[in-house]
């Protein structure tokens, strides 16, 4: 069977991946590099086991925030675009203890899927992609947000998880590069078996592995629409792209926060929102011992930090503001600004190579998989993953190559 992947961001790549190993004809099409959209520059935190998600009853109370204030770490601005009101009314009504609870046992069970799934592919693979496997320590800056964060430990160790709190003085001893910011810690969760990577670099890795198992690969060409077999089922026949039509026996849609418009166009409905993150990336100050092993998440900032090799990708914001790819200036020096106070000694700061990326959110956070009811049979979809892209991608790619060979 011949499956034409539509993305070759890291769930595309994936997916590919995926199917290649089960025997599938594969090919891959993409408007650009692989890697270069929201896989490029994300925050290279392999969360497994902390999945919380971003749909929670905690943002009724910060709504005001929202909505206003603009050094917010998570924003919003109303637009006169139906599909912004659509998925944000969903969030909200998904902002619920009940369905947050429901959500994390979801993506937990995927995560652990795509555990599973990523060590395989690095067993035999072997990709240069700066893989660590140190941990990760999320911190809280207050007793009342570290006693709701307890309450989502305790659920997610119920379903598997292994995590515990650990004092200001623990986190030192976890993760010395953090004294000189003790006095703003009050606690945090430490999970030993987190993971960090390079995603771009996987990307790249990935790219090659599977061209030399016979992927072809169709880049810089972008997919403009679908040629459909008349009768009951409708099936696709070709994605038509600016490079020719792609014919394929089956299509899996992997294209992030496109793959709403495409969907539309067979007929399905897909949640999917961008929700716009920035990074910067510095190198490590080589004299200094300033600089994390262990990945770190600043609850309070919304910011993420994972040691790649020797450099440090600092990572953060979630904001609903439709498509504009603009990178403000603000936005990069608050991520500098979190460099330099939780991590003072961690690097020079000479470059920030400044980064933003569009991840494809759904109102819950659990990503779409697989067939929809209204979509074309021969049409998958794994799009959806939010922030949790790269932890989530090998796992989402099993899913849907298990659906095709079934």
């Amino acid at each position: 069977m011949h499956v034409g992947v539509l993305g070759a961001g890291i769930v595309g790549l994936a997916t590919a991946w995926q199917l290649s190993r089960r025997g599938f004809q594969v090919s891959v099409v993409d408007r650009a590099e692989p890697g270069s959209g929201a896989s490029g520059g994300n925050g290279a935190q392999l969360s497994y086991s902390y999945v919380q998600p971003l749909a929670d009853p905690s943002i009724w109370k910060q709504l005001p925030k929202l909505l206003l204030s603009p050094s917010s770490p998570l924003k919003l601005r109303p637009q006169l675009d139906p599909l912004q009101w659509r998925w944000g009314l969903a969030f909200l009504a998904a902002c619920n203890a009940r369905t947050s609870r429901q959500t994390t046992a979801q993506l937990l069970t995927l995560a652990a899927e795509s555990r599973a799934a990523f060590e395989a592919m690095l067993a035999a693979l072997e990709p240069d992609c700066d893989f660590s496997a140190t941990g990760k320590l999320v911190l809280y800056g207050s007793a009342s947000s570290l006693e709701a964060a307890g309450r989502q430990l305790e659920l997610q160790r119920a379903m598997g998880s292994e995590q515990r709190l650990v004092t200001p003085e623990e986190c030192i001893a976890i993760e010395p590069a953090l004294a000189a910011y003790r006095r703003q810690i009050a606690g945090a969760i430490h999970t030993p078996s987190e993971c960090a990577a390079d995603c771009l670099k996987l990307c790249v890795a990935l790219e090659g592995a599977l061209r030399a198992r016979g992927v072809r690969f169709l880049l810089d060409c972008e997919v403009q629409g679908f040629d459909r077999h008349h009768g009951r089922d409708g099936r696709v026949r070709a994605v038509l792209t600016s490079a020719g039509d792609l014919e394929a026996d089956a299509f899996v849609m992997a294209l992030g926060t496109a793959s709403h418009r495409l969907g539309r166009r067979l007929g399905a409905y897909l949640p999917v929102y961008p929700l716009k993150g920035y990074s910067i990336t510095v190198d490590v100050d080589p004299a200094s011992e300033g600089a994390p092993h262990v990945s770190v998440t600043d609850s309070a900032r919304k910011v993420v930090f994972a040691r790649i090799g020797s450099r440090l990708r600092v990572a953060g914001m979630a904001e609903l503001v439709g498509h504009d790819a603009s990178i403000p200036a603000t936005r990069i020096e608050t991520l500098a600004a979190a460099t330099r106070a939780v991590f003072p000694q961690a690097s020079r700061m000479a470059a920030l190579h400044p980064w933003t990326g569009m991840r494809p959110a759904t109102p819950t956070g659990v990503p779409i998989i697989g067939r929809l009811p209204r979509a074309p049979r021969n049409m998958l979809f794994n799009t959806g993953h939010g922030a949790l892209g790269f932890t989530l991608a090998f796992g989402s790619a099993e899913r849907v190559a298990a659906q095709l060979a079934s």
